[in-house]
């Protein structure tokens, strides 16, 4: 799945957070203060600090990638090395996008709270140049977001080519593997299909919880304490917190039994498909009352599968439904004593829920991340099954019920 694709991926994965770590610390001990010593923000006019910020950002990137690429001769490292920066980078332009549209929010909602408050007191040029100035990030965020999209499948199917490259080497070998069309076709295309959706939103949440946690940490000031607990250093931030722990830990409780059941469900299924398939050729296979067996046990599983989901969705949907109206709890006393204005409060709680958000991945996630480990599973033991393990065939379990 991985080695496929990307090279000697547990190095890579290392040295990428590593060298992060690095960057970072770097430009918070003194880069910061460089003020663009390659001089584009004076020929553009530009902020001098923003733009010195996309270079060392871009620099930073390249020097990884062509580390990376001149130290590995894999088929696929264009695509996974120089790929994988490209993706994690834009999305990160994206995310400080996001961040001028969240400071444009205070500063729009402050002047209709000033125009509505006095008639006249808000000039028409002021107010549609602000509307202005909203179209104009608007636009360059929809159009890295559409070539992100469009760049985002390409990488991801080149992933599943590595993969279906290295399975098909192997047919002879695999061939006689229960399950083994399956795993390479169907499987390698729901991989690559959740990692396209799933792996896009977790660098989007890791992104958005560094560029906005420190963002909610500053607006934090504003409030000086929340309902029933009282007074609390950085109180948004640690609600937001809190909060996220709390529904992490509840829906993975709830959901803690979904992964077994989403991999008992392809094998029941398999030995179903299996026995119908052994039937086309054979007139002694495929009979109705073994077909009746083995779709009870398909039966069986998917509402063992729906009684699950029932009470998952029961806990998911509660805890999503509440957590709208935490920030306005939060913000009570303070909205109450007019601790802020009407823009100060809509950046509060857009910022809270990016930072909310953030945390909250698995949460929101956890239907979508059980179906990719009921695949990680399937393949995994195909793999085994490759390396010699008979009993870790994707269809072991099959043959069994099968078998009766």
């Amino acid at each position: 799945m991985f080695h496929s694709f990307f090279p000697n991926p547990k190095r890579f994965l290392l040295s990428a957070i590593l060298w992060a770590a690095v960057c970072i610390a770097g430009w918070h001990l003194g880069l910061k203060a460089w003020q663009d010593p390659l001089g584009i923000a004076s020929l553009t006019g530009w902020d001098a600090n923003l733009v010195w910020l996309y270079e060392y950002t871009a620099i930073c990137y390249g020097v990884f990638v062509v580390i990376w690429l001149r130290q590995s001769s894999h088929k696929w490292a264009k695509w996974s090395v120089a790929g994988s920066a490209l993706i994690v980078f834009t999305t990160w332009f994206q995310v400080q996008l996001d961040v001028m549209i969240n400071k444009w929010f205070g500063t729009f909602y402050d002047t209709v709270q000033k125009a509505l408050a006095e008639p006249n007191s808000v000039q028409a040029s002021d107010y549609y140049s602000q509307l202005a100035t909203f179209l104009q990030i608007a636009f360059v965020f929809i159009i890295t977001a559409v070539l992100v999209a469009f760049f985002t499948s390409h990488y991801v199917f080149r992933w599943r080519t590595a993969m279906n490259d290295y399975y098909t080497s192997l047919w002879p070998k695999v061939r006689h593997i229960e399950g083994a069309s399956q795993r390479i076709q169907e499987d390698t295309m729901l991989f690559a299909k959740i990692m396209e959706s799933l792996g896009s939103r977790f660098i989007d949440a890791i992104m958005t919880l560094l560029a906005f946690l420190p963002i909610l940490w500053g607006l934090s000031s504003y409030v000086k304490e929340l309902p029933i607990v009282g007074e609390v250093s950085q109180a948004l931030v640690f609600v937001a917190i809190l909060w996220s722990i709390i529904g992490t830990a509840l829906l993975g409780l709830a959901g803690w039994r979904l992964p077994g059941l989403e991999f008992r469900n392809q094998r029941v299924e398999a030995a179903f498909r299996k026995e119908l398939v052994l039937g086309e050729d054979n007139a002694d296979r495929a009979q109705p009352p073994t077909l009746a067996e083995l779709f009870s046990n398909v039966r069986k599983n998917y509402f063992r599968l729906y009684l699950n989901y029932l009470y998952f969705n029961v806990v998911r949907y509660s805890y999503l439904q509440a957590g709208v109206i935490l920030p306005y709890i939060a913000l009570g006393p303070t909205i109450i004593s007019a601790g802020v204005t009407l823009g100060v409060m809509q950046q509060i709680l857009r910022a809270f829920q990016r930072v909310e958000n953030s945390f909250q991945f698995l949460v929101m996630s956890w239907t979508t991340i059980v179906e990719l480990m009921s695949i990680y599973k399937r393949l995994s033991a195909f793999e085994r099954a490759i390396a010699g393990d008979d009993q870790a065939a994707i269809e072991f379990e099959a043959e069994k019920l099968a078998g009766g």
